[in-house]
């Protein structure tokens, strides 16, 4: 299990190769590269994570052990960036591995809608009419909440 918080950028090939080198026992292995998102109509020049690293490395730590228990993964990674980030960048990745494909598929879905919600991270989009910070959206709170009803 392992938990990275880093401003440097990262190449989720490399981060998904150097996952997958042990491997015993696994049968499925899930990567969920998140991206940061500039869309027409609503551009954004950069996005901003504002965190405290050992607050979030002790929560997502806590969030890996659950989803290893809860689906039995063999083991999971999460590397999330913070400070300024240029769209199309790698921001956020989760890797899983497990026996079987539905574990490691449930487990990377569980970890993203905690970081998503329950994650102590805080964004703020630069875009042409100014600055201005992330709201969490319903959406993400009723992904969240299928874990807690299960």
């Amino acid at each position: 299990m392992a938990v990275r918080l880093q401003t440097e950028p990262f190449d989720p090939g490399a981060e998904t190769n150097t996952f997958l080198e042990a491997n015993a026992g696994a049968g499925a292995a899930v990567t969920f590269t998140g991206l940061v998102r500039s869309r027409p109509g609503d551009l954004v020049s950069t996005l901003t994570l504002e965190v405290y690293p050992e607050l979030a490395e002790a929560q997502i730590g806590k969030a890996i052990a659950e989803a290893v228990t809860r689906f039995g993964l063999i083991k999971a990674a999460v590397i999330h960036r913070y400070g300024p980030l240029q769209p199309g960048e790698p921001i956020v990745q989760v890797m899983t591995l497990a026996p079987h494909r539905r574990d490691a598929f449930e487990g990377a879905e569980f970890l993203m809608d905690f970081l998503k919600t329950d994650a102590p991270f805080w964004k703020k989009e630069a875009t042409p009419e100014g600055e201005r910070w992330v709201e969490a959206k319903p959406e993400d709170d009723k992904a969240r909440d299928r874990w807690r009803n299960a």
